[in-house]
């Protein structure tokens, strides 16, 4: 009768992982301590590195985990080098869900970007160079983000390396539009789009081409348009299952209600594709098309209050439904001084549930934007609504009628000159 053969010494430290870890990270450093020449134990210290890193960030150990990342650059000075440069990426990856740890993520990645230059390791020095400039990004420093883009297409136009000057470039679209440049965003993800056109373009990155035209869309207020980008998106990270396939859902959802169409967004939620992402990112974004189908601001409020971190989190959704918002009170005021000639505005502010302060410089901005005529009494604390003026074609017809009297005129003129 045939034995099963023995587990080899990484599988045993995995099987200690969760209830041995101290003994499990003694087995994988002894794993680590020796000499290799084989392709086997190669491939066995490859997963010995990911499986301490695996534990020190669970363990959420930035110390631990960055002397991991040094040490595996002895394993790669022996291992392909398209590998190892998907290896040390993906250990630095490891700090992304350490809380307070991005200091140290970006402290790590320079030190081996460092490291690549002395080596001549240009393609592992781009590869960190990008997720860098992605760290930056995230910590919102935009300037040394944009830097470092700049840096790396120059160097990637010389080598035409359209992958990843598809990734950059998509990158620079993306910092642009954080720092309100919108020309440049929009150039920056032309040129991405070009790049990518030109090779095959795997699924994970379409989709993230897919929802920053979305977004770019939907700043310009062509919602329709970014809808149709943002399903393309859900459709790309759904099939990879990324997790920015909620984000690609809530920005449907916000379409939808921007285009005034709120009733959409229960259907859009019940279909199978959306299903798999109940939660309460959802459950925000249908709280919000309610009350924007009920123009109720109280409702709206209590969605911001109840969903803070669901909508104030992610910038996009917090800018639109800004103007969502803004949108809704005007609406609401407008209907409220309809039926009044004079009223006070502690009344209205009464009335909308607002601010007296807040109503009246909202007031004062309408009066300004012509959405009615009226003046505030800040004396009195009222608004006087005037009834809307009634256009005299009296003047339009006077400068028609002096219009064709001068062309007479000169009709004349110019007979009389060839006499």
């Amino acid at each position: 009768m045939s034995q099963d053969p023995a587990p080899s010494r990484l599988e045993q430290a995995a099987a200690y992982l969760p209830s041995e870890p101290r003994k499990a990270e003694a087995l994988l450093k002894e794993i680590l301590s020796q000499p290799t020449k084989k392709d086997e134990e190669l491939r066995e210290q490859e997963g010995a590195l990911l499986k301490l890193g695996e534990l020190y960030r669970d363990e959420k150990n930035v110390q631990a985990l960055t002397d991991v990342v040094r040490q595996s650059r002895t394993f790669m000075a022996s291992g392909a080098k398209a590998k190892t440069a998907k290896l040390i990426r993906t250990l630095i990856d490891f700090f992304t869900p350490i809380p307070n740890s991005r200091d140290a993520q970006i402290a790590c990645t320079q030190e081996n970007i460092e490291w690549a230059k002395g080596e001549k390791r240009i393609f592992l020095k781009q590869s960190l160079e990008i997720r860098l400039a992605g760290l930056h990004f995230d910590q919102q420093a935009y300037r040394p983000a944009l830097a470092l883009v700049d840096d790396l297409l120059r160097e990637l136009k010389r080598l035409d390396d359209k992958m990843i000057l598809t990734e950059v470039h998509l990158l620079e679209s993306r910092i642009n539009h954080a720092t309100e440049n919108m020309p440049k965003s929009k150039a920056a993800l032309t040129s991405a789009r070009t790049a990518a056109n030109a090779i095959y373009c795997p699924p994970l990155l379409q989709a993230q081409l897919d929802l920053q035209s979305g977004i770019l869309h939907a700043e310009d207020k062509d919602w329709k348009t970014a809808y149709s980008y943002f399903f393309e998106a859900l459709e790309g990270f759904t099939s990879q299952e990324d997790l920015r396939a909620v984000s690609a859902l809530k920005y449907m959802l916000l379409c939808k209600v921007m285009l005034n169409l709120p009733e959409d967004v229960n259907s859009i939620i019940q279909a199978k594709a959306a299903q798999r992402y109940a939660g309460r990112e959802v459950d925000a974004m249908r709280t919000v098309a309610k009350a924007h189908q009920n123009r109720s601001l109280n409702e709206f409020e209590n969605a911001l209050k109840d969903y803070k971190q669901e909508l104030s989190a992610d910038p996009i959704i917090r800018n639109h439904l800004a103007a969502l918002y803004d949108t809704l009170l005007e609406g609401n005021l407008v209907r409220i001084i309809e039926p009044y000639s004079r009223v006070e505005i502690a009344h209205v502010a009464e009335l909308v549930r607002q601010p007296v302060q807040a109503v009246e410089a909202k007031l004062s901005q309408m009066i300004l934007d012509q959405v009615f005529h009226g003046i505030l009494d800040q004396g009195a604390g009222c608004l006087i609504v005037f009834d809307e003026p009634q256009e005299d074609k009296m003047y339009d017809a006077t400068l028609h009628t002096l219009k064709h009297i001068g062309s007479v005129v000169d009709g004349l003129y110019n007979k009389a000159t060839k006499l």
